[in-house]
């Protein structure tokens, strides 16, 4: 059971990710400031590495240097992989801004929790 509560919202944050990535690029509405698609990109794959730090838990106190890389690498691929999905999606194109974006969201929230006890005790107690 412990296994599931902690890989939920791991799934969740892939399938909205998913989900949003299969809309045609003619139906998404963002705000019309420079840079919005590239901030969502940050926000979320930035909540994809938090949920793989709550996956990893107390078992991610042990060797935090390890984690925050495995969760890097984690959302990385999972970004190229979206990446490659759009690829197919009508009005949408491969970006490797996003992959950056993508990259930035999650090293951002993985080297603040590598370097904040305080959030380092959310995760794993959570």
């Amino acid at each position: 059971m412990q296994f599931v509560f902690r890989v939920a919202p791991v799934t969740l944050v892939m399938g909205a990710i998913f989900f949003l990535s299969h809309q045609p690029g003619d139906s998404l509405h963002l705000p019309l400031f420079p840079g919005a698609d590239k901030l969502a990109h940050l926000l979320a794959y930035g909540t994809l590495a938090f949920t793989v730090l709550w996956f990893f838990g107390k078992k991610g106190q042990e060797q935090k240097l390890k984690t925050a890389v495995y969760t890097i690498l984690f959302c990385l691929l999972y970004g190229l992989s979206d990446e490659f999905h759009q690829s197919f999606i009508p009005n949408r194109s491969v970006s490797g801004m996003d992959i950056v974006a993508d990259v930035g969201g999650a090293a951002l929230v993985a080297l603040l929790w590598y370097a904040n006890g305080w959030l380092q005790r959310r995760v794993s107690v959570l």
